[in-house]
Protein backbone atom coordinates (compact mmCIF):
# COMPACT_ATOMS: atom_id res chain seq x y z
CA UNK A 1 0.00 0.00 0.00
CA UNK A 2 3.06 2.28 0.05
CA UNK A 3 2.06 3.85 -3.26
CA UNK A 4 -1.60 4.37 -2.42
CA UNK A 5 -3.28 7.24 -0.60
CA UNK A 6 -6.51 6.92 1.38
CA UNK A 7 -8.88 9.74 2.27
CA UNK A 8 -11.50 9.46 5.01
CA UNK A 9 -14.38 11.85 4.46
CA UNK A 10 -16.10 12.46 7.79
CA UNK A 11 -13.51 11.53 10.38
CA UNK A 12 -15.69 10.51 13.31
CA UNK A 13 -15.30 7.43 15.50
CA UNK A 14 -15.44 4.86 12.70
CA UNK A 15 -13.23 6.74 10.24
CA UNK A 16 -10.58 7.60 12.80
CA UNK A 17 -10.51 4.09 14.22
CA UNK A 18 -10.02 2.65 10.73
CA UNK A 19 -7.19 5.09 10.05
CA UNK A 20 -5.45 4.19 13.31
CA UNK A 21 -5.90 0.47 12.65
CA UNK A 22 -4.34 0.74 9.19
CA UNK A 23 -1.33 2.58 10.63
CA UNK A 24 -0.95 0.17 13.54
CA UNK A 25 -0.93 -2.75 11.09
CA UNK A 26 1.68 -0.98 8.92
CA UNK A 27 -0.64 -1.08 5.91
CA UNK A 28 -0.53 2.70 5.56
CA UNK A 29 1.72 5.38 6.97
CA UNK A 30 0.03 8.45 8.52
CA UNK A 31 1.37 10.62 5.69
CA UNK A 32 -0.61 8.50 3.21
CA UNK A 33 -3.92 9.10 5.01
CA UNK A 34 -5.96 12.28 4.71
CA UNK A 35 -8.67 12.93 7.30
CA UNK A 36 -11.42 15.46 6.65
CA UNK A 37 -13.90 17.14 8.95
CA UNK A 38 -15.89 20.34 8.76
CA UNK A 39 -13.98 21.54 11.82
CA UNK A 40 -10.46 20.61 10.76
CA UNK A 41 -9.05 22.08 13.97
CA UNK A 42 -10.54 19.12 15.82
CA UNK A 43 -8.13 16.88 13.88
CA UNK A 44 -5.01 18.70 15.09
CA UNK A 45 -3.91 15.80 17.34
CA UNK A 46 -3.85 13.60 14.22
CA UNK A 47 -1.98 16.22 12.22
CA UNK A 48 0.64 16.19 14.99
CA UNK A 49 0.99 12.43 14.42
CA UNK A 50 1.68 12.89 10.73
CA UNK A 51 -1.77 12.43 9.20
CA UNK A 52 -2.86 14.93 6.58
CA UNK A 53 -5.95 16.86 7.69
CA UNK A 54 -8.25 19.29 5.89
CA UNK A 55 -11.80 20.58 5.64
CA UNK A 56 -11.63 20.56 1.83
CA UNK A 57 -13.24 17.28 0.74
CA UNK A 58 -12.75 17.74 -3.00
CA UNK A 59 -9.08 18.51 -2.59
CA UNK A 60 -8.63 15.46 -0.37
CA UNK A 61 -10.36 13.21 -2.90
CA UNK A 62 -8.26 14.47 -5.81
CA UNK A 63 -5.05 13.12 -4.28
CA UNK A 64 -6.53 9.83 -3.07
CA UNK A 65 -6.78 6.35 -4.55
CA UNK A 66 -9.21 5.06 -1.93
CA UNK A 67 -12.01 7.24 -0.56
CA UNK A 68 -13.93 6.28 2.58
CA UNK A 69 -17.40 7.80 2.86
CA UNK A 70 -18.07 8.04 6.60
CA UNK A 71 -20.76 10.70 7.01
CA UNK A 72 -24.38 10.40 8.16
CA UNK A 73 -26.96 9.23 5.58
CA UNK A 74 -28.59 12.67 5.48
CA UNK A 75 -25.22 14.27 4.67
CA UNK A 76 -24.28 11.94 1.82
CA UNK A 77 -25.92 13.60 -1.17
CA UNK A 78 -24.38 16.98 -0.37
CA UNK A 79 -20.98 15.31 0.05
CA UNK A 80 -21.27 13.48 -3.27
CA UNK A 81 -22.17 16.72 -5.04
CA UNK A 82 -19.11 18.34 -3.47
CA UNK A 83 -16.61 15.66 -4.50
CA UNK A 84 -18.10 14.64 -7.86
CA UNK A 85 -15.80 16.89 -9.94
CA UNK A 86 -12.76 15.35 -8.24
CA UNK A 87 -13.78 11.72 -8.72
CA UNK A 88 -12.24 9.60 -11.45
CA UNK A 89 -13.87 6.17 -11.97
CA UNK A 90 -10.65 4.86 -13.50
CA UNK A 91 -8.67 5.81 -10.40
CA UNK A 92 -10.88 5.89 -7.32
CA UNK A 93 -12.30 3.11 -5.19
CA UNK A 94 -15.08 4.20 -2.84
CA UNK A 95 -15.71 2.52 0.51
CA UNK A 96 -19.02 3.44 2.13
CA UNK A 97 -19.70 2.83 5.81
CA UNK A 98 -23.04 4.65 5.60
CA UNK A 99 -26.15 2.81 6.80
CA UNK A 100 -28.92 2.12 4.32
CA UNK A 101 -27.08 3.33 1.21
CA UNK A 102 -26.50 0.85 -1.61
CA UNK A 103 -23.63 0.89 -4.08
CA UNK A 104 -26.15 1.71 -6.79
CA UNK A 105 -27.57 4.62 -4.75
CA UNK A 106 -24.13 6.22 -4.82
CA UNK A 107 -23.62 5.63 -8.55
CA UNK A 108 -27.12 6.92 -9.29
CA UNK A 109 -26.52 10.16 -7.44
CA UNK A 110 -23.13 10.66 -9.07
CA UNK A 111 -24.67 9.81 -12.45
CA UNK A 112 -21.72 7.61 -13.41
CA UNK A 113 -20.40 4.17 -12.49
CA UNK A 114 -17.58 3.92 -9.99
CA UNK A 115 -16.43 0.94 -7.92
CA UNK A 116 -18.03 0.95 -4.47
CA UNK A 117 -17.58 -1.45 -1.58
CA UNK A 118 -19.97 -1.20 1.34
CA UNK A 119 -18.57 -1.90 4.79
CA UNK A 120 -20.52 -2.11 8.02
CA UNK A 121 -18.14 -2.12 11.01
CA UNK A 122 -19.19 -1.49 14.60
CA UNK A 123 -17.78 0.69 17.36
CA UNK A 124 -15.52 -2.12 18.63
CA UNK A 125 -13.35 -1.03 15.71
CA UNK A 126 -11.85 1.41 18.23
CA UNK A 127 -10.11 -1.51 20.00
CA UNK A 128 -9.50 -3.65 16.91
CA UNK A 129 -12.43 -5.97 17.62
CA UNK A 130 -14.99 -4.95 15.00
CA UNK A 131 -17.29 -7.40 13.25
CA UNK A 132 -17.35 -5.90 9.75
CA UNK A 133 -19.61 -7.06 6.93
CA UNK A 134 -18.59 -6.26 3.34
CA UNK A 135 -20.59 -6.24 0.12
CA UNK A 136 -20.43 -4.85 -3.38
CA UNK A 137 -22.40 -4.87 -6.59
CA UNK A 138 -19.71 -3.61 -8.95
CA UNK A 139 -16.22 -3.73 -7.40
CA UNK A 140 -13.57 -6.10 -8.70
CA UNK A 141 -12.51 -9.16 -6.74
CA UNK A 142 -9.11 -7.51 -6.32
CA UNK A 143 -10.56 -4.35 -4.78
CA UNK A 144 -12.91 -6.34 -2.56
CA UNK A 145 -9.93 -8.33 -1.27
CA UNK A 146 -8.06 -5.07 -0.69
CA UNK A 147 -10.92 -3.67 1.41
CA UNK A 148 -11.18 -6.92 3.36
CA UNK A 149 -7.48 -6.76 4.18
CA UNK A 150 -8.01 -3.22 5.46
CA UNK A 151 -10.86 -4.11 7.79
CA UNK A 152 -9.15 -7.28 8.96
CA UNK A 153 -6.66 -4.95 10.67
CA UNK A 154 -9.41 -3.73 13.00
CA UNK A 155 -11.24 -6.96 13.75
CA UNK A 156 -12.92 -9.70 11.71
CA UNK A 157 -14.58 -9.15 8.34
CA UNK A 158 -16.81 -11.30 6.14
CA UNK A 159 -18.33 -10.83 2.70
CA UNK A 160 -22.12 -11.03 2.42
CA UNK A 161 -24.71 -10.37 -0.28
CA UNK A 162 -25.51 -6.67 -0.55
CA UNK A 163 -29.23 -7.21 0.12
CA UNK A 164 -28.24 -8.37 3.61
CA UNK A 165 -26.28 -5.23 4.50
CA UNK A 166 -29.23 -3.59 6.25
CA UNK A 167 -29.66 -6.74 8.31
CA UNK A 168 -25.93 -6.67 9.10
CA UNK A 169 -26.35 -3.12 10.36
CA UNK A 170 -28.96 -4.27 12.86
CA UNK A 171 -27.14 -7.43 13.99
CA UNK A 172 -23.55 -6.16 14.14
CA UNK A 173 -23.56 -2.35 14.33
CA UNK A 174 -26.70 -1.82 16.40
CA UNK A 175 -25.98 -5.15 18.07
CA UNK A 176 -23.11 -3.65 20.05
CA UNK A 177 -25.66 -1.56 21.96
CA UNK A 178 -27.93 -4.56 22.50
CA UNK A 179 -25.17 -6.64 24.06
CA UNK A 180 -23.98 -3.68 26.12
CA UNK A 181 -27.49 -3.23 27.46
CA UNK A 182 -27.66 -6.91 28.40
CA UNK A 183 -24.32 -6.59 30.25
CA UNK A 184 -25.65 -3.49 31.99
CA UNK A 185 -28.77 -5.39 33.03
CA UNK A 186 -26.66 -8.28 34.35
CA UNK A 187 -24.53 -5.87 36.37
CA UNK A 188 -27.66 -4.28 37.83
CA UNK A 189 -28.83 -7.74 38.82
CA UNK A 190 -25.45 -8.30 40.43
CA UNK A 191 -25.80 -5.10 42.44
CA UNK A 192 -29.25 -6.15 43.60
CA UNK A 193 -27.90 -9.43 44.96
CA UNK A 194 -25.08 -7.79 46.88
CA UNK A 195 -22.11 -6.64 44.78
CA UNK A 196 -20.82 -3.10 44.53
CA UNK A 197 -21.75 -1.58 41.17
CA UNK A 198 -18.20 -1.38 39.78
CA UNK A 199 -17.48 -4.99 40.79
CA UNK A 200 -20.77 -6.21 39.33
CA UNK A 201 -20.06 -4.48 36.01
CA UNK A 202 -16.56 -5.97 35.74
CA UNK A 203 -17.89 -9.43 36.59
CA UNK A 204 -20.75 -9.19 34.10
CA UNK A 205 -18.54 -7.86 31.28
CA UNK A 206 -15.87 -10.53 31.76
CA UNK A 207 -18.53 -13.24 31.93
CA UNK A 208 -20.03 -11.99 28.65
CA UNK A 209 -16.57 -11.92 27.06
CA UNK A 210 -15.94 -15.48 28.21
CA UNK A 211 -19.27 -16.64 26.81
CA UNK A 212 -18.49 -15.10 23.41
CA UNK A 213 -15.00 -16.60 23.35
CA UNK A 214 -16.40 -20.06 24.11
CA UNK A 215 -18.46 -19.88 20.92
CA UNK A 216 -15.74 -18.34 18.76
CA UNK A 217 -12.78 -20.42 19.94
CA UNK A 218 -14.60 -23.75 20.24
CA UNK A 219 -16.85 -23.18 17.19
CA UNK A 220 -19.62 -24.24 19.50
CA UNK A 221 -23.36 -23.54 19.58
CA UNK A 222 -24.90 -21.51 22.42
CA UNK A 223 -27.20 -24.34 23.47
CA UNK A 224 -24.27 -26.76 23.75
CA UNK A 225 -22.55 -24.41 26.18
CA UNK A 226 -25.79 -23.70 28.03
CA UNK A 227 -26.32 -27.43 28.55
CA UNK A 228 -22.92 -27.61 30.28
CA UNK A 229 -24.08 -25.04 32.84
CA UNK A 230 -27.62 -26.27 33.51
CA UNK A 231 -28.36 -29.18 35.82
CA UNK A 232 -31.70 -30.74 36.80
CA UNK A 233 -33.62 -28.52 39.22
CA UNK A 234 -30.59 -26.21 39.23
CA UNK A 235 -30.30 -22.45 39.64
CA UNK A 236 -29.13 -21.74 36.09
CA UNK A 237 -32.12 -23.30 34.33
CA UNK A 238 -34.42 -21.62 36.84
CA UNK A 239 -32.94 -18.23 35.98
CA UNK A 240 -33.02 -18.89 32.21
CA UNK A 241 -36.64 -19.97 32.31
CA UNK A 242 -37.62 -16.90 34.34
CA UNK A 243 -35.96 -14.67 31.70
CA UNK A 244 -37.74 -16.50 28.88
CA UNK A 245 -41.09 -16.23 30.68
CA UNK A 246 -40.50 -12.46 30.66
CA UNK A 247 -39.65 -12.37 26.95
CA UNK A 248 -35.85 -12.14 26.95
CA UNK A 249 -35.20 -13.84 23.59
CA UNK A 250 -38.32 -12.39 22.04
CA UNK A 251 -37.31 -8.85 23.04
CA UNK A 252 -33.86 -9.27 21.50
CA UNK A 253 -35.28 -10.66 18.25
CA UNK A 254 -37.89 -7.89 18.00
CA UNK A 255 -35.28 -5.23 18.73
CA UNK A 256 -32.99 -6.50 15.95
CA UNK A 257 -35.90 -6.62 13.48
CA UNK A 258 -36.96 -3.08 14.43
CA UNK A 259 -33.42 -1.76 13.94
CA UNK A 260 -33.21 -3.46 10.54
CA UNK A 261 -36.48 -1.83 9.47
CA UNK A 262 -35.24 1.59 10.59
CA UNK A 263 -31.79 1.19 8.99
CA UNK A 264 -33.40 0.37 5.66
CA UNK A 265 -35.07 3.78 5.36
CA UNK A 266 -32.49 6.14 6.90
CA UNK A 267 -31.19 7.30 3.52
CA UNK A 268 -34.53 7.16 1.69
CA UNK A 269 -36.30 9.27 4.31
CA UNK A 270 -33.67 11.97 4.00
Amino acid sequence: MDTKHITVLGSGNIGLSLAKGLVKANIFQPANITLTRRNAAALQPYADLGYQTTANNAEAVAKADIVVLAVLPQQLNKLLDEIKPALNPAKHLLISVISGVSCQDICNHLDFDIEVVRAMPNTAIAIGQSMTCLATSNASAENLALVKSMFDTVGVSIQINEELMTSATALCACGIAFFLRSIRAASQGGTEIGFHAHDALKMAAQTAKGAADLLLQLASHPEQEIDKVTSPKGCTIAGLNEMEHNGFSSAMIKGIKMSADKAGVLYKND
